[in-house]
């Protein structure tokens, strides 16, 4: 159905046919809604045109939504289009969260580094819980994948809680771009602290402080914020260089918040008459919401323009054969195995980006982000969208995240009066925490009976109908 063009327009050439628009309106249409997406943000309260037409929130709403479409349509991938069950996506997601915040917190990745390194670690984690399909199918890998889920979880809880804090929550640096030239460089001792304006939501300012050739014990470096306080040195925004004998030579800080800061050098064992260099550079800054969303949408549209490129492919037709019926497609001489694997892989670096978006995009980690039932919802996201449907992921990470931040609070104080009326033994606090479960239960249980094959079907359907006009029947 998606192949069908309207009446008197036809192909000329093997070109035209295996375009994925079919058609100069469809070509259109797109690349109107993907302009109005990046218009959204110039309409909000924080745009910098001043405007205010929409408020931020609906910004952040479009920005996690697409993160989210990231994730599900990796599950797309192997769900389906490849036919393997998976309930371990949520966790996959936190090896791409974390390995990222790892990465640009410990060895000093930028965001542009650290997104494709953790995404292939990601890919490659997935291919070690996908080895279980090679004798396992159905249910039976649905249970050795949501092993994935409880297992990863403690690996980053308890061995690894050194670098992701645990239960703690874990900072994640902004992403920038830059820093370009110097545009100031002053020098300042211990007689003589520094004070200086930085701070900008786009361009920030990266301060680097080198101290000369020393002998002896150096002076602490003190970083003191428009708040008053002085930069811890485990701060995100702050690495340090070290000489060969493990002393401070010198810091590098990102000064992303508006204000006026402090240097200052503090003498060590009696020593004195220190001086250092400040050089202050700009950089271009993710920090705001507005400048995330202009990272986080397209790379999104891409991602899923690359995946429905993938099923286009000779491995996307294997994914299909294998879904179908993999007995047949081994007869036809496809490695099931390596399909299978190749999906897992796949699927996972999907998740590995969304992962790592969120945590750039929160500026915050914490295991309960990537607990069963993330993944759980990940999966009825799919399957209210439509699985092995290009749309199935836009349409139900959509429908779900409305229905969450719309819907079911706009229901919920009308269902807190009523329900307590209509069940009267059960304990009002209790059936006002069941709303948002019941009503999310219900969504998927009528999309289950009455769509089965989910969104992106029925609105194939529709826009078949309306390319066939007017003989529709």
């Amino acid at each position: 159905m998606a192949n069908l063009k309207p009446a008197g327009v036809f192909d000329t050439s093997y070109a035209q046919d295996l375009r994925i628009d079919r058609s100069r309106r469809d070509r259109l249409w797109k690349n109107l809604a993907f302009v109005a997406l990046l218009l959204l943000p110039m309409l909000s309260q924080s745009s910098p045109l001043g405007w205010a037409w929409l408020g931020d929130q609906y910004v952040s709403l479009v920005a996690r939504v697409a993160i989210f479409v990231i994730a599900v349509q990796g599950l797309n991938l192997l769900v389906g289009y490849t036919g393997q069950v998976s309930l371990g996506h949520g966790a996959f997601m936190a090896v791409g969260a974390y390995g990222s915040a790892i990465l640009a917190r410990e060895l000093g990745f930028s965001f542009w580094l650290a997104l494709p390194t953790s995404a292939l670690l990601t890919g490659v984690v997935g291919l070690v819980f996908g080895l279980p399909s090679l004798r396992v199918k159905g249910f039976y890998l649905a249970m050795a994948t949501l092993a994935a889920q409880f297992i990863i979880p403690w690996v980053l809880r308890y061995p690894m809680e050194d670098l992701t804090g645990g239960t703690r929550p874990l900072s994640v640096p902004a992403p920038i771009i830059g820093p370009f030239a110097a545009y100031a460089e002053d020098l300042f001792s211990e007689d003589a602290p520094l004070t200086f304006a930085a701070g900008d939501p786009y361009f920030v300012d990266v301060i680097a402080v080198r101290l000369p050739d020393y002998t002896g014990e150096a002076p602490r470096i003190d970083i003191i914020n428009p708040s008053g306080d002085v930069v811890p040195y485990g701060d995100v925004n702050l690495s340090l260089h070290l000489d060969d004998d493990g002393k401070i030579s010198g810091l590098d800080y990102i000064a992303s918040k508006p204000g006026n800061y402090g240097l200052r050098l503090v003498a060590q064992d009696g020593a004195d008459g220190w001086q250092a260099v400040l050089q202050r550079k700009k950089a271009l800054s993710f920090a705001s919401d507005i400048a995330m969303y202009y990272l986080i949408v397209p790379l999104s549209a891409l991602l899923m323009f690359l995946a429905r490129n993938i099923i286009r492919t000779r491995t996307g037709r294997a994914f299909i054969s294998v879904r179908d019926n993999d007995l047949a497609a081994e007869l036809l001489g496809i490695n099931v195995f390596a399909t299978k694997l190749r999906a897992f892989f796949l699927s996972s670096v999907y998740a590995g980006v969304a992962g790592c978006l969120l945590a750039f995009e929160r500026n915050s980690l914490s295991l309960q982000m990537f607990e069963l039932d993330v993944s759980i919802e990940m999966l009825a996201m799919l399957i209210i969208g439509g699985a092995g449907f290009p749309l199935g992921a836009l349409f139900g990470v959509t429908f779900i995240r409305l229905l969450q931040e719309a819907f079911i609070p706009m229901l919920r104080p009308l269902l807190s009066d009523w329900l307590p009326q209509l069940f009267p033994f059960i304990d009002v606090v209790n059936i006002t925490s069941a709303i948002n479960p019941l009503l999310f239960g219900g969504a998927l249980m009528l999309f289950l009976v009455l769509e089965p094959r989910g969104i992106a079907h029925r609105w194939e359907i529709l826009k078949a109908a309306w390319k066939l006009r007017p003989y529709a029947y």
